[in-house]
């Protein structure tokens, strides 16, 4: 048997068929790991192949994807590396998996969503569309002018989330809208957290 060239710390939960689901790209939050966003992905598509990769960042012990500095702001060329880092270990999953490589969307909650959207931006011909919950800030990358003509996106955010203020929801919305995504915003008037009727909403928009 060849020896595996995925070495990054991930949970893959193939479908019943793998080369005809949904896959979905979980990404988790800061001090959360391969595992939190399980159940999450299997509530939006029960029926989707399932691929966690670990956060490669650490900061006090907490793994998350890209470093954000203590004043909120994020740091570019770490989120610049952990795109990068999540085309190559996507490409070489699909060959591993044998996923639809046709057929991937990104999930995301804080961090993670951030680097969803980010990843969207930088490499729209590996995704199909992201669900961003809480994401925290617009991306302004140096690949970030790409079209995301064709791309789903849901956002749902928060309108009291402390890390992304009303105002920063909707950058986030009209930087993608512009690029040409289609995107659904979706709101709940808590913080910084992941909401049951979003996620019943996308669920079944997915089908």
């Amino acid at each position: 048997m060849a020896k595996s060239q995925l070495t990054r710390v991930h949970v893959w939960k193939p479908a019943a068929n793998p080369a005809t689901a949904r896959t979905l790209l979980l990404l988790h939050g800061t001090g959360a790991d391969e595992n939190d966003l399980l159940g999450l992905g299997r509530q939006l598509d029960p029926e989707a192949n399932l691929l966690s990769p670990r956060g490669n960042v650490v900061t006090d012990g907490m793994a998350r994807f890209f470093v954000r500095h203590d004043d909120g702001t994020f740091d570019v060329p770490s989120i610049v590396k952990a795109v990068k880092e999540l085309r190559e270990f996507l490409l070489i999953a699909q060959w591993e998996y044998g996923f639809d490589a046709d057929n991937v969307w990104a999930v995301g909650f804080s961090n993670g969503a951030s680097t969803a959207v980010a990843l969207l931006q930088s490499s729209p011909d590996i995704l199909q569309g992201i669900v961003a919950f809480a994401a925290t800030t617009a991306m302004n990358l140096p690949s970030g002018d790409a079209s995301l003509k064709g791309k789903k996106v849901f956002l749902a955010n928060g309108l009291t989330d402390a890390y992304t203020p009303e105002a920063q929801t909707k950058a986030i919305m009209k930087q993608l809208t512009d690029a040409g995504a289609d995107v659904t915003l979706m709101t709940h008037p808590g913080g910084h957290t992941i909401v049951m009727p979003h996620v019943q909403q996308v669920r079944k928009s997915l089908g």
